[in-house]
Parts: C-alpha cells; sequence; structure tokens
C-alpha cells in the first residue's frame, strides 16, 4: 500500500563527517535551500553546540525560512548527573531557534557502561528528562537509538526500555540506529518490526551506515517493516564508508517500493541534486553510483545496444529521465554495428546509415583500430563525434597545421624554458608565430590558440579544464605509448579528446587540435549550439 516515507537529509552534519569532505556555511545553506525546493521532509543543519561554523548556520538560517522542509538541529542526550536545563549542549540547541530537535542517546548496555562511564538506569534518566524538558519548550523530538541494532542483538530487553523512555517522554520518532553499519537486511526487518510491534502509536525510522555496503538495502528493509523515515545523505557520503545513500534510497522508494517521499515531479532533479552536492563538497562524482552516475545508463555492448534499439527496457531498469539522469552509448573495442549507428542517429546527421553502409563499416573497424593503438573514446566523445563527421564528408576541418617546432631549455640554475613555434593555415590564410609555456605542452596550447583568436574569437572561452597522460605499454619505459586525455569547458559545457603516441608531445597535440575544433563546431553547427557528448 502506497504510505508517505519522510526523508531526513543528515548530508550537513553526518555527511560532513567523511573522510575529505568539508562545507562552508554558505555551501550548507546552499544545499540546505536545494533540498528544501525539491520536498525533502527533514534537513539536520548540524550540532549547534560542538563548533562555531553549525552555530553560525542556525544564526544565518533564522532568517532563511524553509518553504516545505523543517529544520533540525542535533544533539546529545544531558550528560551524567548534570541536569538537563544546566548542560550548554542543550542550551545551544536551543538558542538555535530550530523547531525540530533531534536527539541521540546509547541503546546498547556496552555503551553505557564503556564509553559513557555510567550505570544503566542513569542512562534511561539521561533520556528521559533531555526529551520531556525539549518537549516542554515546545520543540518536536525526533530520538536517534544509537547502536540499537547491535544493542538488541546483545541485549534486547534493555534496549527496548531506551525505547519505551524516550516514547513516554513525548518522543516524536524513535530512530534505529545502525551506527557500525554490520546488521544485516534480514536482521535489519525483524527487528524494526518487532519495535513497530511494541510502539504500535509511535513513529520509527531507520539511521543506516554502510560498513557492510548494506545500508540502502537495510533502510529498505525497514520501511517495508513499518518505519515512515529514512535519514541519509546526498550520495552517500559520511564517516567511514558512509551513509545510506538517499540518491539510491528515494528512486528505489518511488520507482519500486510506489511510496511518496518527495514533491510531485522532483525525481527528475535528483542528479541535478546529486552533482550539486559533489561540486559544492568539492569531490569527484560516483560515475557507478545507482540512478544518478554518470555511468548508470551508460551502454558498451554491441548486443546490449543492439537490444536497446527496439526497446530500451531490454537493458535499463527505468526511463533514465525519470531521475534526471540520460542514456548513453560508448563506443570502444566491444561495440557492435549498432552502437556506431546509434551514435550516429543521437548526432542527427544527414547520412545513410543502415548496417550495410559501407562508410559505417569502415568507421567500426577504424575505431577498433585505434583502441588497438590505445585510443579509448568512452572518456573522449568529442574526438569521436570528429571522426564521425569526417568519414561521412559532413565536417570542414578548421584550421590546419603546417609546421610546428617545440623548444626546451634547462638552464644550470634550473630555471625551465619552453618555446613552441608554429605555423598554421585558416582558409587561404598562413598563420606564423610563437608562444611561450611553463612546459612544452603549455607552450603548445598557448601557440595554437594564438595562432587562432583572431580568426575565431570564440577560442578564449575554451578552457582546459583537466590534462591526463596514461602510460600504455611501461614495459618500453621512456618509448612507450601514452595517451593524453583532455577535458575543455566553456561557459556552457564540458567535453573529452584523446591522442595517442609515443611521442607525449603528439599525443597531447592531437587531444588539443580535437578539443578547440570540436569547440567551433559546437558553437558553429547551423548557428546554434548543440549538446556535446558526455554533457554533465
Amino acid at each position: 500500500m502506497k504510505k508517505e516515507i519522510q526523508i531526513y537529509d543528515t548530508t550537513l552534519r553526518d555527511g560532513t563527517q567523511g573522510e575529505g569532505l568539508s562545507l562552508s556555511v554558505d555551501d550548507k545553506i546552499k544545499i540546505a535551500c536545494r533540498l528544501d525546493e525539491i520536498g525533502f521532509h527533514y534537513i539536520e543543519g548540524g550540532w549547534p553546540g560542538s563548533n562555531p561554523k553549525d552555530k553560525e548556520f542556525f544564526d544565518r538560517m533564522k532568517h532563511r525560512p524553509l518553504k516545505n522542509a523543517r529544520l533540525a538541529a542535533f544533539c546529545c542526550t544531558r550528560r551524567p548527573s548534570t541536569a538537563v536545563q544546566d548542560d550548554p549542549q542543550i542550551r545551544a540547541l536551543l538558542e538555535s531557534g530550530v523547531a525540530t530537535a533531534t536527539i541521540f542517546g546509547k541503546s546498547w548496555d556496552f555503551h553505557v557502561t564503556q564509553a559513557l562511564n555510567t550505570t544503566l538506569e542513569e542512562n534511561l534518566a539521561m533520556i528521559g528528562e533531555t526529551i520531556s524538558y525539549l518537549k516542554e519548550q515546545g520543540l518536536e523530538v525526533l530520538y536517534d537509538a544509537e547502536h540499537f541494532f547491535d544493542g538488541f542483538k546483545h541485549n534486547s530487553g534493555y534496549a527496548l526500555k531506551t525505547l519505551e523512555r524516550a516514547a513516554g517522554a513525548g518522543a516524536d520518532l524513535l530512530c534505529l540506529c545502525d551506527t557500525n553499519g554490520g546488521t544485516l537486511p534480514d536482521e535489519a526487518h525483524e527487528i524494526t518490526a518487532t519495535v513497530c510491534r511494541h510502539f504500535p502509536g509511535t513513529a520509527v525510522g531507520i539511521h543506516a551506515h554502510n560498513d557492510a555496503g548494506l545500508a540502502v538495502a537495510n533502510s529498505l528493509m525497514a520501511v517495508k517493516a513499518g518505519a515512515v523515515q529514512v535519514q541519509g545523505t546526498i550520495n552517500g557520503y559520511g564517516e567511514r564508508c558512509g551513509n545510506a545513500d538517499l540518491c539510491t534510497v528515494i528512486p528505489n522508494l518511488i520507482l519500486k517500493m510506489d511510496h511518496r517521499c518527495l514533491l510531485e515531479d522532483k525525481l527528475s532533479r535528483l542528479t541535478e541534486l546529486s552533482r550539486y552536492v559533489s561540486e559544492l563538497a568539492n569531490l569527484i562524482p560516483n560515475t557507478h553510483q545507482p540512478f544518478v552516475g554518470n555511468s548508470a545508463f551508460a551502454h558498451k555492448g554491441g548486443i546490449h545496444v543492439s537490444a536497446l534499439l527496439k526497446n530500451p527496457e531490454t537493458y535499463e531498469l527505468i526511463d533514465p529521465t525519470a531521475v534526471g539522469n540520460s542514456r548513453r552509448v560508448l563506443v570502444s573495442e566491444l561495440s557492435g554495428m549498432s552502437n556506431i549507428l546509434y551514435k550516429i542517429e543521437e548526432l542527427d546527421l544527414d547520412v545513410d546509415f543502415s548496417h550495410t553502409n559501407e562508410e559505417t563499416r569502415k568507421i567500426l573497424a577504424r575505431i577498433k583500430e585505434l583502441e588497438n593503438q590505445g585510443y579509448q573514446f568512452e572518456g573522449a566523445e568529442a574526438s569521436f563525434e570528429l571522426l564521425i563527421r569526417k568519414a561521412f564528408n559532413t565536417y570542414r576541418v578548421p584550421f590546419t597545421m603546417e609546421t610546428l617546432r617545440v623548444i626546451m631549455e634547462m638552464k644550470e640554475d634550473g630555471t625551465v624554458y619552453s618555446e613552441a613555434v608554429i605555423k598554421m593555415r585558416v582558409d587561404d590564410k598562413v598563420i606564423h608565430t610563437a608562444a611561450e609555456g611553463n612546459g612544452p605542452v603549455n607552450a603548445l596550447d598557448n601557440a595554437l590558440r594564438k595562432a587562432l583568436e583572431d580568426f575565431y574569437p570564440e577560442i578564449p572561452s575554451m578552457t582546459l579544464s583537466d590534462y591526463r597522460v596514461r602510460v600504455l605499454d611501461g614495459d618500453r619505459g621512456t618509448g612507450s605509448l601514452v595517451r593524453v586525455l583532455i577535458e575543455t569547458s566553456d561557459r556552457h559545457d564540458t567535453w573529452g579528446t584523446v591522442g595517442v603516441s609515443a611521442n607525449i608531445i603528439e599525443a597531447s597535440w592531437k587531444a588539443l587540435v580535437d578539443s578547440l575544433a570540436y569547440g567551433l563546431l559546437k558553437q558553429k553547427t547551423e548557428g546554434e549550439r548543440i549538446p556535446p557528448p558526455n554533457h554533465r
């Protein structure tokens, strides 16, 4: 039966505990606003008593009311042997101005005696008194039962007593936490079902960590057992192996389990949200992430693509547009004719692209030959598009190189000097120029741009955003083949190009030429900007 499942996001608190992840206050505000737009039910902003950044966040959010979500502040129960009204953490929580408090307490007797170094009865008092006090202040209180699953397995009686104390004190929801991330899905279902039966009048939630790779599975199983709230983070960010990835949980809840958990029609913004958060966190997106990853709907095998052309459902679990993603067909040595046909159709070229077309067969043979030499078009689809257009004579080369010389001078004092001298032809005009750089490839790039800018004023808007070199056959030492992959961006898009050679300068040149040539093609085709491959 379809039901409303609350989505509780803790990216701004639990997510930031992940290694290598840090968000500024401005970043946290931007993410909170984006989550609110999409219809998340709760946004946990942080722990106001733990650090100045979280305090500033809550202070600034007082002037940024949310439209759909409830802003929650995180805090622990009062300290042992301390009056709740005197606990500085509780005071900081109240001063944050939130209407929802998320309080965590100990569920595992082992943690009570070893980590808190107090008695089991005092721990129960800490839970009850903290929640009662906050309820008296008019707050909604969500209780996070830390280590609940481990505690239940070791001493179910005491674990349930902690929940009884929380519920008796007025907790609005009991959230079961798999803090160490080691619970199995059948255990998550059974224990959650037991809690739901034990507390029929109280809402139950799930907070799963991913140490065993089961956070999403455990979250879904808890929902099947009766949980009505799922806590997690965007992209699964979090301490150690992370938290339940809401970008995977949400599509499963909506598309596979027929539940409601976002505003109507907002699921299609999920991929955009995933990449927005990774950008603000300055983390490389996981290309293989379910639903929202760049490779989630990427197809490489020829048999797969042949079936996709007949019906996409043959090799896709959902329509990628449902989550705001898109289908990609890759071209490689594993490609069949169907991959080539799909790409030609995708480019909307006015050519005969039947299976029996001789040019099409030549392209496939040429691609496999180039990949055998070390080319890789999966990350360089701009180079592939130029290859296709040249084969079908639908492309006019915007410039050609006549001569090129690169000079590098290293002086005794360690100074390195690089210069590229280049002669280019654009239509019937010849340009002869030179440029310096901090290395030979940089000098080459500078000289190429200098030669072309007067003819193509779009060139300065194209910037090299990534440059990678891979040695392909290291057993040949310094004579090995190298593959250069270049990523180029303009104000709108990003595209990749590739070059391969035993000479790193030549490999770089091939990739650089394709990067600018494709950028010009993208802006000039039919006078309109065309979407590039690898569009992100």
